[in-house]
């Protein structure tokens, strides 16, 4: 079989997903939805069509590299834009050009706002029969800018122009047909692969939750993110935090500065992770906090709050993000407003004090974990959606 994976090419996300299917014996070949030059250095046994790339350092000597080599990273940056501006449509093109000489048995666009648009243009453009095509939603992909004026036309036409669709939630399901999707759709379950639950439960503090004397905050601060709103929040119950550390994941610039602030006006211990942090040290991090916070005004199912679930660590999540496909609200995690800050402590108070009720949480998430996550239900998933196609169902 051969798969023509159409996403971003640095993403954990994408790399999480071949990892399910990379030792199936398919060719797999990935042209990145943003052209950077970069792949992620978890992704193994593909070919990456780049335009231009840099040495390629860190990354898995299985992975084949096409494209226009250049002396570094930097220099491919600097390439691509030259051509981004001197012929804007260069990767409808290309893109269309690799589907005519690989000839996929299946296309798979992995998000919507930029593998789905650039998928929909090689498609108009390519002539003969497309190949079977699978968009998956990713994030806030419909339910956010479905919304959006500016996508709400294109994302219809992406739906349209598709045969198959695949998506972490059923609110995403629901939506999809709202907006006029009449193909096939797969079972929803998450995009992150699941985990190996025997190797993650070693990294979990091994006493009670409510022993833990440390927070989690999701650092994204940006169109979606609302980290800022978090650590306001956190900021209103200083005087319940004094025995606590608070370490903040994904952040950028602004949310330094803010944290900075934060732990000078409150004397509250307060570490920023690096972004190059790995996956592994993550998950431990979240295997020693009593709470974990998330918050954006869109998303699908978070992984963060998976990664929580799984760790034991007592979820406060934004109520965009489908997240009550997951928990119970007030018993297994919290549902909260992305923008309320005193919603959000009150929030934090009740999980600071209520030490049966995180107790009781991680054992009931844990139960979750091994009927949903485990990467040995999810990976015979992932494999099933390709050889149904590939078999006409």
């Amino acid at each position: 079989m051969r798969i023509l994976l159409v996403a971003m090419s640095d993403s954990i996300h994408t790399a999480r997903w071949i990892s399910q299917i990379a030792d199936q014996g398919w060719d797999i070949y990935l042209f990145p939805s943003k052209d950077c030059g970069l792949v992620h250095p978890e992704m193994k046994n593909i070919s990456v069509y780049h335009s231009f790339y840099g040495k390629r350092e860190g990354v898995n000597r299985s992975i084949r590299f096409h494209g226009f080599p250049v002396f570094c990273k930097f220099g491919a940056f600097g390439a691509i834009r030259v051509l981004e501006e001197i012929w804007p449509d260069y990767r409808i093109l290309q893109l269309k050009r690799i589907i005519a000489r690989i000839k996929p048995d299946i296309i798979h666009s992995m998000e919507i706002q930029a593998a789905g648009y650039l998928t929909l243009e090689a498609k108009k453009r390519f002539r003969g029969k497309f190949p079977p095509w699978i968009v998956t939603n990713w994030g806030s992909d419909i339910y956010l800018f479905g919304r959006l004026s500016e996508h709400e036309s294109k994302i219809r036409e992406v739906l349209a122009a598709c045969d198959y669709y695949s998506c972490e939630c059923q609110r995403d399901v629901y939506l999809a047909e709202a907006y006029g999707f009449k193909g096939r759709i797969f079972p929803v379950f998450p995009n992150t692969g699941g985990f190996d639950l025997k190797s993650v439960l070693q990294l979990r503090h091994t006493g009670l939750v409510s022993e833990r004397r440390s927070i989690m905050l999701k650092g994204y601060q940006n169109w979606a993110g609302r980290a800022l709103v978090g650590l306001r929040a956190l900021e209103r119950c200083a005087d319940l935090l004094k025995e606590y550390e608070v370490v903040i994941y994904s952040a950028p610039p602004e949310v330094f500065i803010a944290a900075e602030l934060f732990q000078k006006s409150t004397g509250i211990q307060t570490t920023i992770i690096p972004k190059e942090t790995s996956q592994h040290e993550i998950l431990r991090r979240f295997g020693r906090a009593r709470i974990s916070i998330g918050l954006s005004i869109g998303d699908a199912i978070s992984t963060s709050l998976l990664e929580a679930m799984v760790m034991g660590s007592f979820p406060i999540q934004s109520w965009t993000a489908c997240a009550e496909e997951w928990i119970e609200d007030g018993k297994t995690g919290i549902l909260v407003p992305p923008e309320d800050p005193e919603v959000i402590e009150r929030a934090v108070r009740h999980a600071l004090t209520d030490d049966d009720l995180v107790n009781r949480a991680a054992e009931l998430n844990w139960k979750t974990a091994v009927e949903r996550l485990d990467q040995s239900i999810l990976k015979p998933k992932a494999i099933d959606t390709y050889k149904k196609i590939l078999d006409g169902g």
